[in-house]
């Protein structure tokens, strides 16, 4: 029997496979996008402290310190390999894709990371016990690896929405696939993003000092800090979107944007409200403030927001030749890959499966609902929860009411058609859309 490459099945009831990656993922942003900003932050600090005979702001820098240590370098060291088991089990031929693709980039992204990892304990813990010029070395470095991180890691997740270069395709080289359009207006949108969360946890620290001149001076100049990374999101932004692929801007504009835009306006209107706060009214920022924004920020700011970016990369999951559901879609010569497309059309995913049921490679009248509902989690599941009135993109709430003749039409003429270009255009044999359409028909009632 031919079987294609396919994985054992990972499906998280209510909320579907991919969004329990989403949701791990967007706690680790908050810690290492914290992180990178607070080692630039550290730079300008350490820089001023030096230049002007500052220790005052070496003490701020050692408390700021220690709370970096443990909500990057702890929750972000516990929650890095949380992602990594996440994805795997929900899009392992994705992760396959960016291993054998960036294995050697992301090696020299860990070698960084370990100097990033060894640069904050030894900025921390040798201030006042070396000279202050030594420390100042120290700092740049720690700050230049972890921007070097940020890079080679933004170069990667890019090539998840679109590969550098249509070159790529035919050589399948590193570089083909690392430099693309997307790859710095996506660096430059995450560093402005990194900068505003250095300046938001910033506030934390400096609230709680007893020095009120020092905490006045240093609330003001994280906020301006905020609004300089707040206004290079903006302008980052407005390039990014420029870079989409077809597929990503229709999601965005005609989807996304249309019920997610006035919670990201809102988003922005806050945070740009609380840094013009801080600068005119410094006093104001208190600690309990201070983390109840924090909060505010990672729950209305942080999760829609990857949530948005995540899912704009509909309907591939990887370099635009890996669907969202693990199926090949293109050939791709200078991997060796190739398209199951065809296959899949021809003998269908109960017959190429290598982890279906014997009792359901066959459908009958007694299995079809049962054949159904796998087949459903086949090709749905990373995009979709199956339960009717789940939290994240119910699939029997989009055919409200409707019977299974109608939904097999739909599932014919607009999905295997691709008149919805991010869905993914999967043309299966009559019996597997039959039962397909049979079981969802019984969910939505």
């Amino acid at each position: 029997m031919e079987y294609i490459g396919l994985y054992p099945l990972f499906y998280f009831p209510q909320i579907g496979s991919a969004w329990l990656m989403g949701i791990t993922g967007s706690i680790h942003i908050m810690a290492s996008h914290t992180s990178v900003g607070a080692a630039l932050l550290f730079a300008f600090l350490a820089h001023k402290a030096y230049k002007e005979d500052r220790p005052e702001l070496y003490d701020y820098m050692k408390k700021y310190g220690m709370f970096l240590i443990i909500f990057s370098y702890v929750i972000g060291s516990i929650t890095g390999p949380g992602i990594w088991y996440t994805a795997t089990a929900a899009s392992p031929r994705g992760i396959s894709a960016l291993i054998h693709n960036f294995v050697w980039v992301w090696a020299t992204e860990w070698v960084f990371f370990i100097v990033e990892v060894i640069g904050v304990f030894t900025l921390i813990y040798t201030i006042g016990k070396i000279d202050r010029k030594t420390h100042l070395k120290l700092t740049y470095m720690f700050a230049l690896a972890s921007v070097s991180t940020l890079f080679l890691i933004i170069g990667i997740i890019s090539f998840m929405m679109w590969p550098g270069t249509e070159a790529w395709y035919q050589t399948g080289s590193a570089s083909d696939a690392f430099f693309g359009i997307n790859t710095f207006p996506h660096m430059f949108l995450r560093i402005g993003f990194m900068i505003v969360m250095s300046a938001i946890i910033g506030f934390i620290i400096s609230s709680s000092l007893k020095e009120k001149e020092l905490r006045i001076e240093l609330t003001r100049k994280l906020a301006v800090i905020g609004m300089i990374g707040g206004l290079t999101v903006m302008m980052s932004f407005l390039w990014y979107i420029q870079t989409l692929p077809q597929s990503a801007w229709d999601l965005f504009h005609d989807v996304l944007w249309a019920s997610d835009g006035m919670t990201r306006i809102i988003v922005v209107s806050v945070i740009a409200l609380y840094l013009l706060l801080a600068f005119v009214l410094p006093r104001s920022i208190n600690t309990v403030l201070a983390v109840v924004m924090m909060l505010v920020i990672g729950i209305i700011g942080v999760w829609p927001g990857e949530k948005m970016r995540e899912s704009m990369r509909k309907p591939y999951v990887a370099g635009r030749y890996i669907y969202s559901n693990q199926l090949i879609a293109r050939d791709v010569p200078g991997k060796h890959v190739k398209s199951e497309m065809a296959l899949v059309a021809e003998k269908g995913l109960l017959q190429l499966d290598p982890f279906i049921p014997d009792h359901l490679r066959t459908i009958t009248p007694e299995n079809q609902l049962e054949a159904g509902k796998l087949i459903a989690k086949i090709a749905c599941s990373n995009c979709h929860s199956l339960e009717k009135g789940a939290k994240f993109r119910p699939l029997p709430d989009r055919f409200p009411e409707m019977d299974a003749d109608t939904i097999e039409t739909i599932l014919t003429d607009v999905v295997a058609a691709g008149v919805r270009s991010y869905i993914p255009p999967i043309k299966l044999p009559a019996d597997e859309t039959k039962a397909l359409a049979a079981w969802l028909a019984t969910q939505n009632k």
